[in-house]
């Protein structure tokens, strides 16, 4: 809509373009949004993934077309800080009454931004807080709908999945409706003892990510709630429902930082989020709007926490823990769960990589499917701390090795370019101080992470265990990405064997090794993995130590296959696959 708030006319332009590319913006972001369905009921898995990275690309796109607009309005004046704050006015009042006001306001930021390169935050141009308090919603706008209890669990829950019905029929939904029901039941009895349930809430979009939807909502019982999630797949006999999760911990790694967005036409984001923070309480604000495909408010949420953090906070930024990176300067707030990462200014021999390398590799991680097992990566730009808030060894490390992305002046640390990335325990840490079920677990997980990585055509390059973490749920994850390449760039081959002793014992190589080439059969050699652990792996996935493997896996992605990749433990699977 016009804006009626501002008596300056150029200022009313100027905020009117960006309102107006901001309503482009979720126009089209929704259309694309919307395709999931579709997209799951065509089996389309191939089209799901062009969407999502159409999706990625929509944003740099809509802002870059409307900095060129605001700067042809604005012409000699597109620095003129006063007519920008006179603009954040009227943009304020036109943004006023929507329902995703929230990530208007971020939208304008991101203009702001381009515009002036600001170095940390202007709240006079930007909106370092939000300008509203999202008010309730009313009864009939609510974000989910309501099922009330009055006969048995499993006719409740067919109820409802009938209403999230689809063009392709369910399988067998009586028999799914009563399997759903038996997992609510048993969770509710773990966590609730003999509370009843009185009703199940279920958001209003269905959750579509890869080859799998879900839907997403929460068992009430008085004043406690349960976490649910039901997930679907679409298979050559109709939808069936894989799993039924009850509990935060699988709740939340089905939204967990390692994997890629969900497609949910969301109506009131604000709302949503509220929502999902009910079922996830410890999962950051920032990384639900992030899972939601919002990643650019989630970052604006990630940056205002970060803020109010340091304000309740006295403990210093420090070099993070583990081994030194030979690319990246890796730093961290003890008390802050979140990694900073600065590209060193040179990148020492042996590795070969570049600076334009590394922000290629970031990028091809954001435009790919994380598959549960890559670490999201939020990029920022010109962000500044105080220098009393780093440690010593910390500042001197930037300063003699980052020297082009950092600079310390005037009580300030300016950073030029970082990126940062939920912390976790790096494996080799873990492995060192970990039980023996831990350990045992933790080393099934890094070879499961391996080959889910194969299985979205990803070879991660180093395998080394400090490469790879762990979460607070026990999962393992990549977050190392210099060396990360496609699966099918990667040439595996059987090793050569010796002719004679004099081959066997030479210290270099005796055959031709190219570019590309790679011999899993040394694989464990690079590992590191040591004792039980190094037993577990070995019981477990042998296979990946041999070219066969990765040969079948590259057939599998030349074939055109989307492989099934799941966010939940094997255990947790309704059917027996081929059974229903």
């Amino acid at each position: 809509m016009p804006l009626q708030h501002a008596s300056d006319p150029t200022a009313r332009s100027g905020a009117d373009a960006i309102h107006l590319a901001f309503d482009a913006y979720q126009r089209e972001f929704r259309q694309i949004t919307r395709r999931a369905r579709s997209r799951f009921e065509g089996q389309e898995w191939r089209g799901m993934q062009q969407d999502a990275r159409d999706r990625l690309d929509l944003y740099p796109r809509v802002v870059t077309g409307v900095v060129a607009d605001v700067r042809r309005i604005l012409g000699e004046r597109a620095q003129d800080r006063p007519l920008w704050t006179r603009m954040r006015a009227a943009y304020s009042g036109a943004v006023a009454g929507r329902t995703d006001f929230e990530l208007a306001e971020t939208f304008f930021n991101s203009a702001t931004r381009r515009i002036f390169d600001t170095v940390g935050v202007d709240p006079k141009i930007e909106y370092v807080d939000s300008d509203f308090d999202a008010p309730p919603p009313p009864p009939d706008e609510r974000v989910y709908r309501r099922y009330v209890l009055r006969g048995s669990v499993a006719a409740l829950v067919g109820d409802l999945m009938a209403d999230y019905g689809c063009a392709v029929p369910y399988r067998n939904l009586d028999l799914d409706a009563r399997l759903v029901a038996d997992a609510i039941e048993a969770g509710r009895r773990a966590a609730w003892g003999t509370r009843p349930i009185e009703a199940i809430e279920i958001l209003k979009p269905v959750f579509y990510r890869n080859k799998g939807a879900y839907l997403i909502g929460r068992v009430v019982g008085g004043n406690r709630l349960m976490p649910l999630a039901v997930a679907l797949l679409h298979t050559d006999g109709g939808i069936v429902v894989d799993a039924a999760l009850t509990t935060e911990d699988e709740v939340s790694i089905v939204f967990s930082f390692t994997h890629s967005y969900f497609h949910a036409d969301v109506e009131r984001p604000h709302d949503t989020i509220h929502f999902l923070k009910s079922l996830m309480p410890l999962k950051r604000v920032a990384e639900l709007y992030i899972a939601l495909g919002y990643n650019k408010h989630g970052k604006t949420e990630l940056y205002r926490d970060l803020l109010r953090h340091l304000e309740r906070s006295s403990d210093k930024f420090e070099i993070a823990p583990g081994d030194r990176g030979m690319v990246m300067v890796v730093f961290t707030l003890p008390s802050y769960d979140v990694v900073f990462k600065v590209i060193r200014d040179k990148i020492a021999f042996p590795k070969t990589t570049t600076r334009p390398d590394v922000l290629r590799k970031y990028q091809l991680v954001f435009n790919h499917d994380r598959a549960g097992r890559l670490a999201d990566a939020q990029e920022f730009e010109h962000l500044a701390f105080a220098r009393d808030r780093f440690s010593e060894a910390l500042l001197a490390e930037l300063r003699d090795t980052a020297g082009e992305s950092v600079s310390v002046a005037d009580g300030r640390v300016v950073i030029k370019h970082l990126y940062t990335q939920r912390r976790m325990t790096p494996l080799n840490l873990y492995l060192r101080d970990a039980d023996g079920p831990a350990a045992h677990d933790a080393a099934l997980e890094y070879g499961q992470a391996i080959k889910d990585l194969a299985a979205t055509n990803i070879f991660p390059g180093d395998l080394l265990l400090k490469n790879f973490g762990v979460t607070r749920h026990g999962r393992v994850a990549f977050y190392d990405y210099d060396e990360l390449c496609a699966l099918t760039d990667c040439n595996f081959r059987d090793m050569p064997r010796a002719r004679d002793l004099e081959e066997e014992l030479a210290a270099e190589p005796w055959f031709y090794v190219g570019d590309g080439d790679l011999f899993p059969e040394e694989f464990l050699t690079f590992m590191g993995l040591q004792g039980k652990a190094r037993e577990v792996f070995l019981d477990a996935h042998r296979d990946l130590l041999s070219p066969d493997f990765w040969r079948r896996m590259q057939a599998r992605h030349a074939a055109g296959e989307v492989m099934d990749i799941f966010p939940y433990r094997q255990d947790r699977h309704l059917h027996t696959w081929g059974q229903a």
